[in-house]
């Protein structure tokens, strides 16, 4: 069954991204998006997977179905569910966490993290302060992730995964403009980057 279901989640992703990821709102482009990672929740909850994880995940599907509506509101819901999403999974690494992360890449995801207020928030405009927590928050969800134990490599992929899909929605968002020539590339790769990321979550929390 969770087999099946993860075949149809990916089915799913596969056909966002190739088709919907950067047409107009609909509801049929909603549920198909919704549907991707809604399903990942399914099988994590199926597949007996932590109470965090189903949570983060459910979340995300839900900051998938905001997101995929129009106005400031829809992207404050998406925010902030993907945001809950981030703390859940925090908690969820911080769990399985064996010492403290090697230094380098501690210093290199900080460093990213600081430079979002010199590329990044100044164009945010009423957006910079949920911005910014959200900047704070993928990057202790990637800072968590780097003090996992190396039998969960995949989640560690993932995280880093995550990182760059909201790199890209947030050059997207607040960087490019729908006539960009660049905006339909960059819809497809977040996606991609999005899901692969989930995907490798899921797995590495699973066995």
């Amino acid at each position: 069954m969770t087999a099946f279901l993860i075949a149809i989640s990916a089915v799913c992703a596969l056909t966002y991204g190739i088709w919907f990821c950067h047409q107009p709102t609909s509801w049929l482009r909603t549920g198909i998006k919704t549907a991707a990672i809604g399903l990942l929740s399914v099988v994590a909850g199926l597949e007996g997977g932590a109470f965090l994880l189903v949570l983060a995940l459910a979340l995300s599907a839900l900051g998938d179905f905001a997101l995929s509506q129009p106005g400031q509101r829809a992207f404050l819901v998406g925010l902030c569910s993907f945001a809950l999403a981030h703390i859940f999974y925090i908690l969820l690494f911080l769990g399985l966490a064996e010492g403290l992360p090697t230094l380098l890449p501690v210093l290199i995801l900080v460093a990213y993290a600081i430079s979002t207020e010199f590329w990044l928030a100044p164009h945010t405009g009423d957006m910079r302060g949920p911005v910014r927590v959200y900047v704070l928050l993928i990057t202790g969800m990637g800072l968590s992730a780097l003090a996992l134990p190396d039998a969960m490599i995949w989640a560690l992929v993932g995280a880093g995964a995550f990182v760059v899909s909201d790199t890209v929605l947030a050059i997207q968002l607040f960087r490019l403009g729908p006539e960009s020539r660049w905006y339909a590339p960059f819809a497809r790769w977040l996606w991609a980057f999005y899901f692969i990321a989930q995907l490798l979550i899921l797995r590495a929390m699973l066995g």
